[in-house]
């Protein structure tokens, strides 16, 4: 294969790969596709300038697709800076960590049977064959993590077979999310252990 045409592929995979996780670090997209050191990684989201844009938050250089890029890999959800990209960052860092599963989709609503209420999860993903639903708690009131985590508890009375994963930011936080999860199967993570 040419250098052109695998330059080409990867250049592809990295906009598909903007398009699914809406942003993304650069450090997140050299896990993703081994572009190697800083430096090469740097060189190559440059050249892709004319697909990508970018913003800086707490010092990193967060990538997501612009029109030309939305229009190339068929996106349609438009993202600009927004205040809300650590929520976006700590999920793909779960979604990276996790193995980039085929089956994963973000935002998705589940419906309880038999009654009006419904949860949307930040994300939802299979796993052999257990349906695992993924939270993310970035400065959300404690009050409003319990309120969805009842909501989880009415779906385990219908439904048990699912695994609830959360992504939070501190060790006070973490306890707290794991002892309001103690009735479900659920695992909680530190943000900075999946770094």
């Amino acid at each position: 294969m040419n250098i052109n045409m695998k330059d080409k592929k990867r250049e592809e995979a990295i906009l598909l790969s903007l398009r699914r996780c809406d942003y993304l670090t650069r450090e997140q997209l050299q896990k993703m596709h081994n572009l190697g050191q800083t430096r090469n990684a740097q060189r190559i989201l440059y050249s892709m300038s004319e697909y990508v844009s970018s913003f800086t938050d707490e010092k990193k250089k967060i990538y997501y697709l612009n029109a030309e890029g939305r229009e190339r890999v068929q996106a349609e959800k438009v993202r600009k800076k927004t205040a809300m990209v650590t929520h976006y960052l700590m999920r793909n860092d779960l979604f990276i960590i996790k193995g980039r599963p085929s089956t994963w989709e973000n935002e998705v609503k589940i419906e309880l049977p038999g009654t009006k209420t419904s949860i949307i999860a930040d994300a939802a993903y299979t796993f052999n064959k257990i349906h695992c639903f993924v939270e993310v708690d970035y400065k959300q009131s404690m009050r409003k993590n319990a309120a969805k985590i009842k909501k989880y508890q009415q779906l385990s009375t219908i439904n048990p077979q699912f695994n609830l994963i959360w992504v939070t930011t501190t060790h006070y936080r973490k306890n707290k999310i794991e002892s309001l999860c103690a009735e479900l199967n659920y695992k909680a993570y530190l943000w900075e252990d999946l770094k």
